[in-house]
């Protein structure tokens, strides 16, 4: 393996158990693979969709033994999907997740608490950003991640930020009982490894949010996980809370990927609970470069809580989910004019990674720049009836 290869996929490949999606040029659709000894073995005899295969009762041994099609060694598929020439013959990447909801919990670590409390009292300015941050931190102090929402000291911290005239609607969620839970992106709708992700032209202020992704099945079971990037602009949604529709839900504003990680004997929930997810951004014409780790034993409600909050006797989900479970890394580095803080610049390419997931690679683009998303649940079901897809 070179070191591309050690460097997209975990650190211990050869023993994780690796679902994902490719786009096969020769029958013009996606398919189901797995990756076997560095192999990507097309699964798509024992399931058309990754919902049905996530819902399979023995979908640890499909992923390990089932009889498939080799396609490509994943070490080319993902040197080419970065590649300045892709080849167009081998197979393209795709989200490893198909007819799920992508749904996503916001405000799940103090520090982005603080940053959601910011940006509403900037009203989306970024200017006036770097000032409410100082005062805030310089009157709030103390450590905000040992506390528990919905407990008396959550409580009390929340009629203190109100008492300095910082309220927020995201107080209650990152405060209060309820998580707050939304719906990040339609059903095939996610990019995954190598695309170019997509800021609304409206945006003057955004970043990417990089997160562990857990995916449940059509029986609420938590059967693995992946890494995202669920891409925020800070100056819209800062305008209005009601806004959110608009800062998250645009063309290529979800990235997952590259694999799903079932969960095994190696890898279970406890191993996301303790992971470090690592986000480095490296511009592409002003050298600018931005490193960050969000730790996932500081978040704030365990991963099942928010599962449990996303769905249960309120909620279904028969196809199962994708959820985005919140990050406590928004990049305030200066970039250009001092107080500026972060933004994008196009071209911006955008690296998330953990160790036992691998990594997760976009570029950064406008939403309406990019190709435009085409290929729906519709598209999905005329391929599987073996009608005419398009190209």
């Amino acid at each position: 393996m070179n070191q591309a290869f050690n460097h997209f996929l975990p650190t211990d490949a050869d023993d994780a158990l690796l679902l994902g999606r490719v786009w096969r040029n020769d029958t013009a659709g996606p398919a189901i693979v797995a990756m076997r000894h560095g192999e990507l073995i097309d699964l798509s005899a024992h399931a058309r969709t990754m919902a049905e295969l996530l819902d399979h009762p023995e979908v640890l041994d499909i992923a390990r033994r089932a009889p498939g099609v080799a396609l490509a060694r994943a070490e080319a598929v993902l040197d080419n999907a970065v590649s300045a020439q892709p080849d167009a013959t081998l197979p393209r990447l795709l989200a490893p997740c198909d007819l799920q909801a992508i749904k996503a919990c916001g405000v799940t670590f103090a520090v982005s608490l603080l940053e959601r409390v910011i940006e509403a009292q900037a009203g989306g300015d970024a200017a006036r950003a770097h000032a409410l941050r100082e005062q805030l931190q310089a009157t709030l102090g103390g450590d905000l991640s040992a506390i528990r929402p919905g407990s008396e000291a959550a409580q009390r911290l929340k009629a203190d930020f109100m008492a300095r005239g910082a309220w927020s609607p995201y107080l209650e969620v990152g405060l209060g009982p309820d998580a707050e839970v939304f719906t990040k992106a339609q059903p095939m709708s996610a990019v995954g490894f190598g695309a170019a992700v997509g800021l609304h032209p409206d945006s003057q202020w955004n970043n990417p949010e990089p997160e562990v992704v857990l995916a449940v099945n059509g029986r609420a079971e938590v059967v693995g996980a992946t890494l995202g990037n669920d891409v925020n602009l800070r100056d819209i949604e800062g305008r209005s809370a009601l806004l959110l529709g608009k800062a998250k839900d645009n063309n290529g504003s979800c990235a997952i990927g590259p694999f799903i990680r079932l969960f095994d004997e190696r890898f279970t929930l406890d191993t996301v609970r303790a992971a470090e997810v690592g986000l480095r951004i490296d511009g592409a014409d002003d050298g600018f470069v931005l490193e960050g780790i969000s730790r996932m034993q500081e978040i704030s409600r365990d991963p099942l809580e928010l599962v449990r909050h996303t769905c249960g006797p309120h909620h279904q989900y028969p196809d199962g989910f994708m959820l985005f479970l919140g990050t406590m890394f928004s990049p305030i580095q200066d970039r250009g004019a001092p107080g500026a803080g972060f933004t994008h610049q196009l071209g911006d390419r955008v690296t998330i990674s953990s160790p036992a997931l691998g990594a997760l690679v976009n570029t950064v683009q406008r939403s309406d720049a990019i190709p435009a998303w085409t290929f729906g649940v519709g598209a999905l079901l005329r391929h599987l009836r073996g009608g005419h897809m398009p190209t």
